[in-house]
């Protein structure tokens, strides 16, 4: 078994190769290529974290076979210094069955989640999309500017954070990596004024963009709020937005966002258009018009951890990274 760190996670998955991989994945989702049950959330009253757990099963001559990923979340973390989410992810070799790689879960997931959205971007935002907005200044906020920055040209990029100085180190961030200026604005509203393209990346619980705050041809890519108890967007913001998912399974099941505004009678069950992997398919047309609002809800699906996982074996294999590792 190969083990890799996240160092070499990110050495050998660049964005450009996981936004392909991510198409793909979403294209096989939708296509009835892969088999993933809900994933599993353990919160025992005795601890503050909670354990995530996603296996999967994707099919498929090239990058397809078992995988899992196990997730911890720990509040706690932050304040020391280490990642909010610790854990891995495992992919079997597909004659066997033997383990076949392990890797740090966190890089994958920042890696994977931009590459999914961007790849949501180069199918449903305008073609000349190119006023950013992003929520949050976090690990995915980071990975959602290098993601938007391959698929598309920023014109202006702003960004909101609770925390001021975060998002100040943000913006020296993505100056000193990418070679991209950043504006550091106090206000949800006055990041999104405007913008064509949205990154909300926050954990927040309660809604943090307005139906009235969201431009007319506006993209958004709605990240955060993962969980059935947490929402970014206002029902008003939901309801005028054109709907696209990775699942409706996972969308129906967990999502606050869409939850809210289909108990006020705002929305229905259909509110939903297509699955992401549709509209890749061909099967759906994606944005209706050009001045339509589109809004891509991304939860998160075992078979992109699954497929990453299979990219980066084999990339670190190929390169001779990574430490083996036997069982036996």
């Amino acid at each position: 078994m190969l083990l890799i760190d996240r160092a070499t996670v990110r050495e050998v998955y660049p964005m450009e190769l996981a936004v392909r991989t991510m198409a793909e994945a979403m294209r096989r989702y939708s296509g009835g290529q892969a088999e993933l049950p809900l994933r599993t959330i353990l919160r025992p009253a005795q601890d503050t974290g909670l354990l995530g757990t996603m296996p999967g099963f994707v099919g498929g001559e090239d990058l397809g076979g078992y995988g899992l990923k196990a997730m911890v979340l720990k509040p706690e973390n932050p304040a020391r210094g280490l990642d909010l989410h610790i854990g891995v992810v495992l992919v079997f070799d597909p004659e066997t069955g033997a383990p076949l790689a392990l890797m740090d879960a966190g890089a994958v997931t920042a890696i994977r989640t931009a590459a999914v959205s961007a790849a949501a971007t180069e199918a449903l935002a305008r073609p000349d999309a190119g006023d950013l907005a992003v929520l949050g200044s976090g690990v995915q906020a980071r990975s959602h500017l290098e993601a938007m920055h391959t698929v598309r040209t920023l014109r202006r990029v702003r960004v909101w954070s609770r925390t001021r100085a975060n998002a100040e180190a943000y913006r020296e961030w993505a100056r000193a990596e990418l070679g991209i200026g950043v504006e550091v604005v106090d206000t949800p509203a006055l990041a999104l004024a405007g913008a064509d393209l949205v990154c909300t990346t926050t954990a927040s619980r309660e809604p943090l963009v307005r139906a009235e705050d969201l431009a007319p041809g506006v993209h958004l890519n709605a990240v955060g709020a993962s969980f059935i108890d947490h929402r970014e967007l206002s029902a008003e913001a939901v309801a005028k937005a054109a709907w696209f998912v990775d699942s409706r399974e996972s969308a129906a099941a967990e999502s606050g966002d869409l939850r809210a505004p289909l108990a006020q009678g705002l929305i229905g069950p259909d509110h939903v258009l297509a699955e992401l992997g549709e509209v890749l398919l061909g099967k759906h047309p994606g944005r209706p018009d050009r001045e339509a609002v589109t809004v891509f809800k991304s939860l998160g699906l075992g078979v992109q951890d699954i497929m990453s996982g299979f990219a980066i074996a084999r990339a670190a294999k190929e390169r001779g990274l990574g430490r083996s590792f036997e069982l036996d």
